[in-house]
């Protein structure tokens, strides 16, 4: 089992000290004059984080909202961190409705290649398929591209990581695609569980097999983030400390922390971390940042 890094694939024990989701590069329009757009302060961003002691960044960031895949080789080398880069797409009002028409017919193919080939002419290729959902249900967009990204795992191996909007819809994305589509639970890692506090739906979904990531702080959603604990203590207390994950999804230039107002990626290890281990341990931060990683984003790599 490998990790498809954009400088190669890597043992998945190679992966360190992980932030599970992240971004170094995003453009939506849904966020004007807040692109991650700038290369030297990507760079600066990476650098704090392995300066914490991070090794592994995972980027989310999926086709046409500025992944910067040109740049990512050479700040994962600069910085010293793995990096992981996404294909996959996003709910359809991140994008002109013309790029939706234009995309959204060859879906799998497009990942496919993304995954195997490279990321345009970069020759970076993705590790992994960030998709969403919808809102507590699956809208027509949502599905398609949930079924192509089914496809492309099939195709390849690649973990699916999706959006859930306010984090609601678990259930309804693990129907479709483990359920209908055959994706292995495993390879799944639900998103943005934090913004859905909802302890009981959290148990479900993890009695399902699949990961579930926490991916605040975050400045958008930062009104969750007081219930992160009580949402982590809940799945450890039921037997599920192995399906979590952690990561800062900095999406805005506001939250960076060497460039904007942070908490920036680094506050994963230097401000959450520590109250981790006081609250649940070493041995329980070590599997949320090392160990848990390490299994949901390996894959068996066909091509």
């Amino acid at each position: 089992m490998k990790v498809r890094t954009v400088l190669g694939d890597l043992s998945a024990g190679e992966l360190g000290v992980t932030d599970s989701h992240d971004h170094l590069f995003f453009r939506s329009a849904l966020l004007p004059g807040q692109e991650l757009d700038d290369p030297e302060a990507a760079l600066q961003e990476a650098k704090d984080f392995a300066a914490a002691g991070g090794r592994t960044i995972v980027q989310w960031t999926p086709y046409g909202l500025g992944r910067g895949a040109e740049w990512l080789p050479e700040i994962a080398k600069s910085a010293g961190v793995h990096v992981v880069a996404a294909t996959g797409f996003h709910r359809a009002d991140h994008y002109a409705a013309e790029v939706v028409a234009e995309v959204r017919p060859r879906l799998a193919e497009l990942f496919v290649r993304e995954l195997t080939d490279g990321i345009g002419d970069t020759g970076v290729k993705a590790g992994m398929i960030k998709v969403a959902g919808g809102f507590h249900v699956l809208d027509a967009h949502a599905r398609e591209v949930l079924i192509a990204a089914a496809e492309a795992h099939h195709a390849t191996g690649a973990p699916i990581g999706i959006h859930h909007e306010l984090g609601s819809g678990a259930d309804a994305v693990l129907e479709l695609l483990v359920d209908d589509r055959g994706v292995p639970p495993t390879s799944v890692i639900l998103g943005h569980l934090n913004r859905f506090p909802d302890h009981e739906l959290h148990l479900e979904v993890a009695a399902r097999g699949a990961f579930l990531a926490f991916d605040g702080p975050s400045r958008a959603n930062n009104a969750t983030d007081p219930h992160l604990f009580e949402c982590l203590g809940a799945l450890v207390d039921a037997g599920y400390a192995g399906q979590l994950l952690l990561g800062g999804d900095t999406t805005t230039a506001k939250a960076r922390g060497a460039t904007g107002e942070g908490p920036g990626m680094p506050y994963l290890l230097t401000g959450l971390r520590p109250r981790l281990i006081r609250r649940f341990g070493e041995e329980f931060a070590a599997d949320m940042f090392v160990a848990n990683p390490a299994r949901a984003f390996a894959a068996p790599w066909a091509g």
